[in-house]
């Protein structure tokens, strides 16, 4: 391109020729016309039956301000003329995006991150009519949250098989950048099956240059036949500006998690009892197996599912129920879709040979332990073993916090669902039954090392 920058500086007629062909020739080989043009003269009437499934999301969020001691002491807010409980807060709003996926029954899906500790959600509607939204149900570890508002004449998108999404394929995003209101971008599908991000739990994501900021969190990315394809959720770019590298939860994923949602206002994870890792040419060789994609199995937990079903380590299992295993992250993320008691078949190789073995989703709730049992600072709490579908699976050994209830001495002192507790009192951990005994090192002090995706941090409780 920069050669015909300089042809279009020269006056030259035979130049301008020239350039003419070329143009024409590079967007024949590279696409250029058509990416940089919607197919057809417009994808307005498109646009048109969209984009009143779109909503605004505003939240109101109370923070709670930490202040001096000394202004807590009645004597000194006296003096001073300090009554004012309000200045012990401070009111936080934030926008984001939603889309109606369901019109009768009033339900808008949006990100978690987006709703995330908010006092007030509200929803404001193509026609400017706003509505006070409540949560069904949120699900961190995909980052995505449902919420009921209680309104008529609703237009809901359709929920179109993400699984069907091409690289090359156009796709538009619609969202409320920066509080603008809505708003339309246009791009193409870049990659599929982005994985190892650390972004969220589970990843899977949809990756689009169509551009993506700040605000458009929660909103849809469509197809050209207006089909709800993903939820954009995240940007890759300076300061949280949009360099062309964006990504969106999909279609297919989100279809699932609203119905957990709905169902029991949050995600009910199942587990098999395994640690996988990706099969890689290395290993593929030494297992004398001529398969190139797959997940190894490392671990087998005893009296798992997996161990029930006959999976033992070495096993390179390379499709879920029919449906290919291109690595570890895709067998965590197949396996933290389903639904507690589901009968699932695994295709197995064995030293190269072919197996087909079943199992039984099981309820990793069914072995968890209460953690206010062994400790008043840890009521509220539920602790169990390190779940297959963790990210941090076979990585770390510890106990994992499977639930806390919001506003529990648990959750007051800093702990949430998903984290993994390495030790207590300076006492590694290796299962639920060392917690108690890591605590009697000091009952009225605990000292905990906590995994959190991809970060670790202390929490000191007294």
């Amino acid at each position: 391109m920069r050669d015909t920058a300089v042809c279009l500086l020269a006056p030259n007629p035979g130049c301008r020729i020239l350039l003419a062909a070329l143009v024409l020739l590079c967007g024949l080989v590279n696409g250029a016309d058509a990416r940089t043009a919607p197919p057809g003269d417009s994808i307005a009437p498109m646009l048109e039956q969209v984009l009143p499934a779109v909503v605004n999301i505003s939240t109101r969020t109370r923070i709670k301000i930490q202040r001096h001691p000394l202004l807590d002491d009645p004597f000194f807010r006296r003096f001073f003329d300090l009554n004012d409980e309000q200045r012990r807060e401070r009111k936080q709003h934030s926008l984001g995006s939603g889309v109606i996926v369901n019109a009768s029954k009033g339900y808008i899906l949006t990100n978690h991150h987006v709703i995330e500790g908010a006092d007030q959600i509200t929803i404001t509607l193509r026609d400017q009519r706003q509505f006070t939204a409540e949560v069904v149900g949120s699900d961190p570890e995909v980052d995505l949250a449902l919420l009921h508002i209680e309104a008529e004449g609703l237009t809901a998108l359709k929920i179109a098989d993400s699984e069907r999404l091409r690289v090359g394929d156009f796709v538009v995003a619609i969202g409320n950048p920066f509080g603008l209101g809505q708003t339309v971008t246009y791009g193409i599908v870049s990659a599929l099956g982005r994985t190892g991000l650390g972004i969220e739990g589970y990843e899977d994501f949809i990756q689009t240059d169509a551009s993506i900021n700040p605000g458009n969190s929660g909103g849809p990315l469509v197809n050209m036949r207006g089909e709800l394809t993903g939820i954009n959720t995240a940007i890759v770019g300076p300061s949280g500006g949009n360099i062309g590298i964006g990504f969106a939860i999909p279609s297919s994923m989100a279809r699932t998690i609203i119905e957990h949602l709905a169902e029991y206002g949050k995600v009910r994870r199942g587990q098999l009892g395994l640690v996988a890792q990706d099969l890689t040419p290395e290993l593929a060789r030494a297992l004398g197996s001529q398969q190139r994609r797959g997940a190894v199995v490392a671990q087998v937990t005893q009296e798992s599912a997996a161990a029930a079903a006959g999976l033992q380590p070495g096993d390179v299992i390379v499709a879920l129920n029919e449906r290919p295993v291109s690595g570890s992250g895709d067998l965590r993320n197949a396996i933290g879709l389903l639904r507690v008691g589901t009968r699932v078949r695994l295709d197995v190789l064995r030293k190269g040979r072919p197996l087909t073995l079943h199992a039984v989703i099981a309820d990793p709730l069914e072995t968890a332990t209460a953690a206010g049992e062994s400790s008043r600072h840890l009521a509220g709490a539920i602790l169990g073993d390190i779940q297959d579908n963790h990210v941090l699976a076979g990585q770390v050994e510890g106990v994992q916090v499977l639930e806390v209830d919001q506003g529990s001495p648990a959750w007051s002192s800093g702990l949430r669902a998903g984290d993994i507790i390495v030790s207590i009192n300076q006492q590694a951990l290796q299962s639920v039954d060392d917690v108690a005994v890591a605590v009697k090192r000091n009952p009225d002090a605990l000292l905990m090392n906590i995994r959190r995706g991809n970060g670790a941090l202390f929490i000191v409780i007294r």
